[in-house]
């Protein structure tokens, strides 16, 4: 090794310790060298660049051991100008977020953490579109690297047997008719322990690894999740979403069942019907109207509760 890269036997010595001391198992015998026997799962730029192959997501990623939030790190990077398809992607965070303000428990190298920087030339009326594409693209690659079935609750709940395993926040900044940018964030959980998670997350989370019995690779997963994601923007960027919201149906246990719906103090039950083309849920009240839900909290219910 040392002659290949043209450094002395003490230089790789110190290579070798730190790869160690960050997790790496590595076997060494005298006279005949150092023996790799086990990654740590890191979700390191050079271990997910390694075999990815996509035009936009993930060209650079940004890598921090622990934020407060990768949505925080990403809006920082996309005002001071970063390009699109920049990943932030983090070990831990110390306040990560889900939609309204939510608490998202981050436990350390447990789950899979990152934001990515979007510029879409779309309306701000469009932006409920990239969470519902992400959600196809998270299920899609949950379904590559496990034998589990992900489903989608709108607008950006994946679940499998009913428990949530993952969530996905859109944020944007955007004039009154252009967007300028969107950070989207993505949160799965992976191999976490999820009777360990505070209340109320504990009684209503999953895990890829508790349903499927066995350790799932953060590495693999984020390389698939980049790459479905990728196919699926792209097509977006030139077809738009009528294509892809089919797709997003195929996933979905939200339409055809009856929902609760709570937006700020307003509550409502009814029946979800469909999506239309923007992306917005269609429910029709319990007196028969159908009203368009744009934003607000989604719950399945029975029909006598």
């Amino acid at each position: 090794m040392g002659k290949k890269f043209n450094v002395s036997r003490t230089a790789v010595w110190k290579h070798v310790n730190e790869l160690r001391r960050i997790g790496y198992e590595i076997d060494s015998s005298p006279r005949i060298g150092y023996s790799f026997v086990k990654s740590p799962d890191l979700v390191i730029p050079a271990e997910i660049a390694l075999g990815l192959n996509t035009s936009i997501m993930g060209r650079r990623i940004l890598y921090r051991e622990e934020v407060t939030s990768t949505q925080d790190e990403a809006g920082d990077a996309a005002r001071k100008g970063a390009e699109e398809g920049v990943v932030v992607i983090s070990e831990r965070q110390t306040r990560g977020r889900g939609r309204k303000g939510r608490l998202w428990a981050s436990p350390p190298r447990e789950g899979v953490y990152f934001s990515t920087i979007l510029r879409p030339n779309l309306r701000p009326t469009q932006i409920i579109q990239i969470p519902l594409i992400a959600g196809v693209a998270v299920c899609k690659a949950i379904r590559r690297v496990t034998p589990l079935e992900p489903r989608i609750k709108w607008p950006n709940d994946i679940t499998i047997g009913g428990k949530k395993v993952g969530g996905i926040l859109a944020e944007m900044s955007s004039d009154m008719d252009r967007v300028n940018h969107i950070v989207l964030g993505i949160g799965v959980n992976v191999n976490t322990e999820c009777s360990l998670l505070p209340e109320p997350t504990r009684g209503i989370a999953t895990s890829l690894a508790e349903k499927c019995g066995e350790y799932v690779s953060r590495v693999r997963l984020v390389q698939c999740l980049l790459a479905e994601f990728d196919a699926l923007y792209r097509t977006f960027l030139v077809s738009g979403f009528d294509m892809l919201r089919e797709e997003w149906k195929a996933l979905d246990s939200t339409v055809g069942s009856w929902v609760k719906v709570i937006d700020g103090n307003e509550e409502m039950k009814g029946k979800a019907l469909d999506i239309d083309g923007e992306g917005f849920l269609l429910v029709r009240k319990e007196n028969g109207d159908v009203k368009r839900i744009i934003s607000g909290d989604v719950s399945l219910i029975g029909r006598d509760n």
